[in-house]
């Protein structure tokens, strides 16, 4: 009797609502590694699965955002958990997609895992960053506290699979927004895959969807969407993007448009910016009450 077995194939698939739906239109588009060898089919998403994503979104995100930001932190410090199991599985599909050798494979997934424990600690920390106490005349509190936009659409760079993606996805759910994620569309394994670990590490169903298949086409109905409040344009084309920004203005959604990446590409300091880049500043003003003689009331 042989010892010869065949591996068993994986079937990848998309990540909305906290479920795995195959695309609605029953599509799908061959997926190859550098050398063009193939390496799976992934779902080719359709504007219905955009349209979907974006349901789940919003009604995840009231719980998202109101939820406090130490609970936010230990979430994405438990993707990192998660993702620290499953290191040698996300290194390999890393190697595949972007044709690199393990060890800089290895360095890329390091960087990733690393970058959501950093994120994680800034879910606490970033209201002091972006928010305070503002100086005003009279006798008044002037608070500046920063709130998320809402439901953001994310394109996810094309070149940089895993640590690009992690790069702009963590911080747009970290301030607490909820995300529709449009994986790259050359290397989306990387994506489809982290779907699993979201579902497992406590992180609710609908804060994070990924859609794998044609950029374009699933950029233009988020783009156009009026219940999509703000699109991160890092994985668009410089046609691409101007044409989704135009979509973009019709109900004024925040624009992120695609930022030049440096020598040392998406393994630089992320900074805050891209925190800052999806929140609200909401400013409330409070009496101080009645001064006294002593210009205080004390």
């Amino acid at each position: 009797m042989s010892d010869a077995r065949l591996s068993v194939l994986k079937t990848y698939k998309l990540y909305v609502g906290g479920k795995f739906p195959r695309s609605e239109s029953g599509r799908v588009y061959e997926v190859t590694d550098a050398k063009g060898k193939w390496l799976a089919n992934a779902p080719l998403s359709s504007r219905k699965d955009a349209r979907d994503a974006v349901v789940a979104a919003r009604k995840a995100f009231g719980g998202w955002s109101g939820a406090t930001a130490y609970n936010r932190g230990q979430i994405l410090y438990r993707i990192a958990e998660m993702l620290e199991g499953r290191r040698d599985q996300y290194v390999a599909e890393v190697a595949d997609a972007e044709g690199l050798s393990k060890p800089k494979a290895a360095a890329q997934v390091d960087a990733a895992i690393d970058r959501w424990v950093w994120y994680a600690g800034w879910t606490d920390k970033i209201a002091q960053v972006a928010g305070g106490g503002n100086p005003v005349a009279g006798p008044f509190f002037n608070l500046s506290s920063p709130e998320p936009t809402g439901v953001v659409a994310v394109l996810a760079p094309q070149e940089s699979s895993f640590l690009g993606l992690v790069s702009v996805v963590a911080p747009v759910i970290a301030t607490g927004n909820t995300a529709v994620v449009v994986a790259s569309e050359k290397s989306p394994l990387p994506a489809l895959s982290l779907g699993e670990v979201l579902a497992t590490s406590d992180l609710p169903g609908g804060v994070v969807n990924i859609l794998s298949g044609r950029t374009a086409e699933i950029a233009a109905p988020l783009a156009a969407h009026q219940d999509v409040n703000a699109i991160d344009l890092a994985g668009a084309d410089e046609e691409l993007a101007k044409e989704l920004e135009i979509a973009a203005a019709d109900n004024l959604k925040r624009v992120l448009r695609p930022q030049p990446v440096d020598g040392a590409g998406w393994s630089a300091a992320p900074g805050t910016d891209r925190m800052t880049a999806f929140l609200e500043t909401k400013t409330v003003w409070h009496p101080t009450g009645a001064l006294g003689a002593s210009g205080s009331s004390y």
